[in-house]
C-alpha cells in the first residue's frame, strides 16, 4: 500500500518449549524486577541470580543487558527489564515486545524470540507481545536511501512452557493483525504531503480493501458538491489537490451477524476519521516553526483505516461505516477566509472566524453524512486542537461524548486497547464559546481558554441524536522523543479503542 516499504510483517508464531531449545538469532528474557523464574536454565539463571546480587541488574523496565548465548540454541541473550510481575499486564507486555524487536534491530539481529514467563504466559499477554513485536517492525526512516540504522525484522518467536497451545497460537495471530493494524495507519501517516494529496489518500484506500470484506466508495469534488457538504468544501477551496471524502463499509458475514441475532436491528458504529494531509492554516498561516509537523494532520483518517484493515482480517459483530474527510489547507487568492460564511450539509451555517480551525469544519460534514447513512453511534478522531495537547500533554488523549454512556464505553474500549483517553466536560455553559452574530455559530471561539472544549462543541452540533464521542489525539498522534517501546514519529494512537469498540460492539447494544 505505502510508496516506500514502512514496515515489514514478521513471521509469528508460538513455540512451547524449554528457553534452550529455541533458535534464533536473539533470545529475549523479561526479567521482573522481584525476582527471576525457574524457567530459565541452569546457567542462564545463574548469570541472572548474579546480576541481580551485584546490583548490576534490578528488572527495572526496559533496562537491558546483552550476553552470549552459552549452552542456548540462541547465540546470544537479551535481558530486558519488565518491572514488578504484579503489574505485567497487556499494555507492559506489548511495549517489552515493542522493545525486544527494536533492540534486536538496532543489533542487526532478524531472528528474535521473546521467552513468556510468570504473568506474560496469559492470554492477553502473549497476543500483547505479538502486537508489539509487529509494532517493532515499523520502518521511520522508509525514505532514506543510505545509513539506515534498523535491519529488518523477518520472524518472532514467543516461547512459552506451558498454556493451551491452540488458544495462545490464536493469540498471537490476532496480535500480529492488530500490530499491523497500527502499522497500517503510522505509515500513512508518516508519508510526506507532496506524496500523500487527498486523491492520493483515497487511492490507497481503494488499493488497500481490494478484494476483502470492508467496500470502498470515494466522493469526488463533483460528487461533494452534490450533498451540498460546503464546509468541507470552503476548506478544500485554496488548493490545487481537489478534495476526497473516503466511505468504508464493513458487513459481518452471516455466521457474526448470527451470534448477535442476525434479524435484530441493531446499532451501526461509525468512525469519522479527520484527514487534513497538510495544514498550513491556511490564511490565518501558522508560524513556520514546526509546520512540517501539519504532515501528521490526517492521523484520525489514518486511525479509521488501521482500525478497517483489523476488521477487514479479524472481522467484528456488526456493520461499521467509515467516514474520513481528505482535503489540503492552503492560503492563495482561492481560499476561504476569515469572515466568510459556510452552509454544511447539515443546513447548518458557519461564520469563519479562523482559517486554521479547519479540521472541525471537515469533520462536521462529515458526522452529518454519517447520520444519513444510517449510523447510530459514532466516533470521531482528529488532531484537532493545541488546546488538548496543552491540558493534557503527550500522554493522554482528550474524550468527549454524550450519552455519558457512550462516552464511558468509548473510554473502556480505550483502556482495553492501551489508549490513554481523559474525559473532559461539556456543559451548556460552553455553548456561549461558540455563538456568532450573523450565523448559527463560529468555527472558532474568541478566546484562548477552552479551546478543545469549544472545537467539542461545535462538532457536537452536526451528530444529530446519534450517540457522539470525539477523541482529541492532537498531544498523542505523534512521538517528539524516541523511546525503548516508540520511535519518534507517529504513534497510531486510537487505533486499538476502534478496534475493541467495533470488535465489542455486541457487548454495548
Amino acid at each position: 500500500m505505502p510508496s516506500r516499504a514502512f514496515y515489514t510483517l514478521p513471521s509469528l508464531r508460538l513455540v512451547v518449549a524449554p528457553p534452550a531449545s529455541v533458535e534464533a538469532d536473539v533470545l529475549v528474557v523479561p526479567v521482573f524486577s522481584e525476582g527471576t523464574s525457574a524457567a530459565l536454565p541452569d546457567g542462564l539463571a545463574s548469570t541472572v541470580a548474579t546480576l541481580r546480587e551485584s546490583r548490576d541488574l534490578k528488572g527495572e523496565p526496559f533496562e537491558m543487558h546483552w550476553l552470549g548465548g552459552d549452552g542456548l540454541a540462541s547465540p546470544r541473550v537479551l535481558l530486558l527489564g519488565a518491572g514488578a510481575e504484579s503489574a505485567a499486564s497487556a499494555d507492559v507486555a506489548r511495549r517489552l515486545g515493542t522493545a525486544a524487536g527494536l533492540a534486536a534491530r538496532g543489533r542487526g539481529q532478524s531472528h528474535v524470540a521473546v521467552l513468556a514467563m510468570g504473568a506474560l504466559q496469559g492470554e492477553a499477554q502473549v497476543r500483547a507481545l505479538a502486537e508489539g513485536l509487529t509494532l517493532a517492525a515499523f520502518h521511520v526512516d522508509a525514505y532514506k536511501t543510505k545509513d539506515r540504522k534498523l535491519g529488518d525484522l523477518e520472524s518472532a518467536a514467543i516461547v512459552v512452557s506451558e498454556g493451551p497451545a491452540s488458544t495462545l497460537a490464536d493469540a498471537v495471530v490476532l496480535g500480529g493483525v492488530l500490530g499491523e493494524a497500527t502499522n497500517v495507519a503510522r505509515a500513512v501517516a508518516h508519508e510526506p504531503p507532496n506524496v500523500l494529496t487527498p486523491a492520493v489518500l483515497a487511492d490507497r484506500a481503494v488499493e488497500l480493501f481490494a478484494g476483502t470484506s470492508v467496500s470502498v466508495e470515494v466522493l469526488d469534488e463533483p460528487a461533494i458538491r452534490d450533498r451540498n457538504m460546503g464546509l468541507l468544501l470552503g476548506v478544500a477551496q485554496g488548493s490545487a489537490n481537489a478534495p476526497r471524502l473516503i466511505v468504508l463499509t464493513y458487513e459481518p458475514d452471516s455466521s457474526r451477524q448470527s451470534a448477535v441475532g442476525s434479524g435484530q436491528a441493531g446499532p451501526v458504529l461509525a468512525l469519522v476519521g479527520k484527514a487534513v494531509t497538510f495544514d498550513t492554516g491556511g490564511i490565518s498561516i501558522k508560524p513556520a516553526e514546526n509546520m512540517d509537523r501539519m504532515k501528521y494532520d490526517m492521523c484520525g483518517g489514518a486511525a479509521v483505516l488501521g482500525a478497517f484493515h483489523a476488521l477487514a482480517k479479524a472481522g467484528g459483530p456488526r456493520k461499521v461505516i467509515g467516514i474520513i474527510p481528505a482535503v489540503e489547507n492552503m492560503p492563495s487568492g482561492t481560499a476561504f477566509r476569515p469572515g466568510d460564511v459556510l452552509t454544511g450539509a447539515s443546513g447548518l451555517t458557519v461564520e469563519i472566524t479562523n482559517t486554521d480551525a479547519e479540521g472541525r469544519l471537515i469533520l462536521g460534514d462529515a458526522l452529518w453524512y454519517a447520520t444519513q447513512l444510517g449510523a447510530t453511534h459514532l466516533v470521531d478522531i482528529a488532531t484537532l486542537t493545541g488546546a488538548c495537547a496543552v491540558a493534557l500533554g503527550r500522554v493522554a488523549s482528550g474524550l468527549f461524548g454524550t450519552p455519558d454512556a457512550w462516552r464511558d464505553v468509548v473510554r473502556d474500549a480505550g483502556t482495553r486497547g492501551g489508549d490513554f483517553l481523559w474525559s473532559l466536560p461539556m456543559t451548556d455553559e460552553y455553548k456561549d464559546l461558540m455563538k456568532s452574530d450573523i450565523a448559527d455559530m463560529v468555527n472558532a471561539a474568541g478566546t484562548r481558554y477552552g479551546g478543545a472544549i469549544s472545537a467539542a462543541i461545535f462538532l457536537k452540533a452536526f451528530a444529530g441524536d446519534a450517540a457522539w464521542a470525539h477523541l482529541d489525539i492532537a498531544g498523542t498522534a505523534w512521538a517528539d522523543e524516541p523511546k525503548p517501546y516508540q520511535p519518534k514519529g507517529p504513534t497510531g494512537v486510537a487505533v486499538r479503542t476502534l478496534i475493541e469498540l467495533a470488535r465489542s460492539a455486541g457487548s454495548w447494544v
